[in-house]
């Protein structure tokens, strides 16, 4: 495929330029646009593929990587990712909230990885600028707009556990004709659904304990707010069920029905 149809591009975020992948249908003609937006282990071989199915659907597939910008660049390196996550899973669930434990344990590690552990994984547990994200994909629709091949007021998103709730957040702030969540956090605080002017469709699974156990607060927003909203939860998934490349979490079925509804959402949306 001619590479101004898929591949790496950059364009300005509000500190600079952020990376994006970027896949089209091979034609000029004017198509909607999604963006999508990655996991916490940054924009990966899956997120792009992701990005390339929903092109062959037919529409502009836009993927920031909201790790490029200028101060996260050299930290949240794909390697490091890895360290810092491999670090926290192999912790016992039961243990994660022992500070005094989880310094023991880090103190067993190569000074090296040690060194990583103690700088990524404070990023990762909360402490990225994600209001800063949010505006850096804000950026993102607006520089989808201004393009040719786009359709002017179709702009959607979709986003996957970390890029989840980045999705949300983006529906909070930018004007979009459909948002959909896999399995991401709420928007903090809770009221600012007021302020998403879209649909919105939530995807979950039902072994998915730390997300789902503020499911509640978040419908009785949507509720409050009379917000277009659906919502699914899958019977034995768990986290990241989508994610083909990981067969410790993913599910088959589950997959292919969020699939299907995803693409049946946007279709509702963009040809109301």
């Amino acid at each position: 495929m001619p590479d101004r149809f898929r591949g790496m591009l950059t364009y300005e975020g509000i500190d600079g330029e952020i990376q994006a992948y970027q896949a089209r249908p091979q034609t000029e003609e004017p198509r909607p646009a999604v963006i999508v937006i990655h996991d916490i282990y940054g924009l990966s071989d899956h997120t792009r593929d992701v990005a390339n199915r929903f092109a062959q659907e037919g529409y502009v597939a836009f993927a920031p990587h909201l790790f490029s910008r200028p101060e996260l660049v050299n930290e949240l390196t794909p390697d490091n990712i890895r360290q810092a996550m491999g670090f926290t899973m192999s912790l016992p669930r039961e243990r994660m909230g022992d500070s005094a434990f989880i310094q023991e344990e880090m103190a067993k590690l190569p000074e090296e990885s040690r060194a990583v552990v103690q700088r990524v994984s404070p990023l990762l547990m909360g402490g990225m600028p994600r209001d800063k994200m949010t505006q850096d994909l804000v950026k993102a629709v607006h520089f989808l707009e201004e393009r040719r091949f786009v359709q002017a007021g179709k702009v959607v998103s979709v986003g996957f556990c970390f890029g989840g709730g980045m999705s949300f957040n983006l529906a909070c702030e930018a004007k979009l004709a459909g948002c959909v969540v896999f399995y991401g956090e709420n928007p903090t605080p809770i009221e600012k659904v007021q302020n998403i002017p879209c649909p919105v469709l939530g995807l979950y699974g039902a072994e998915d304990l730390r997300i789902n156990r503020s499911l509640d607060t978040l419908v009785k927003a949507m509720v409050d707010y009379k917000k277009d909203f659906e919502m699914r939860i899958y019977p034995n998934a768990a986290h990241a069920f989508f994610k083909d490349t990981d067969p410790n979490v993913y599910r088959k079925h589950a997959s292919r029905d969020a699939w299907e509804r995803v693409l049946n959402f946007y279709k509702r949306v963009l040809e109301g």
